[in-house]
């Protein structure tokens, strides 16, 4: 079972692997506070997408089944899941206590 700890190192991992990628005018702080998406949000598009794919693949893997993290449900949450590093989090441990 995955903990939120281990989840939130998963999410932190990803963007770090991002951060390493760019140029070092473009990199950023990797913490639990990060801005995602929307007017304040330190990624690109593309950015947040490539992060989702490597926390989905990752959180995935270390669950034993598939999850989505960009299927209607996440679409439709009142607070967008890829708000910030916290929305992200407490989505993915809504997805992970569930029932597989």
């Amino acid at each position: 079972m995955l903990t939120k700890e281990n989840v939130l190192e998963i999410i932190l991992r990803a963007l770090q692997n991002l951060n390493e990628e760019l140029d070092d005018s473009e990199k950023f702080v990797v913490d639990s506070n990060l801005s995602l998406f929307g007017p304040d949000a330190t990624l690109d598009s593309l950015a947040l997408v490539s992060v989702i794919v490597d926390v989905e693949g990752d959180v995935s893997a270390a669950l034993g089944r598939s999850i989505s993290l960009t299927d209607d449900r996440a679409m439709t949450q009142e607070i967008s899941p890829f708000d910030n590093v916290q929305t992200l989090l407490n989505y993915i441990m809504i997805l992970v206590n569930e029932e597989s």
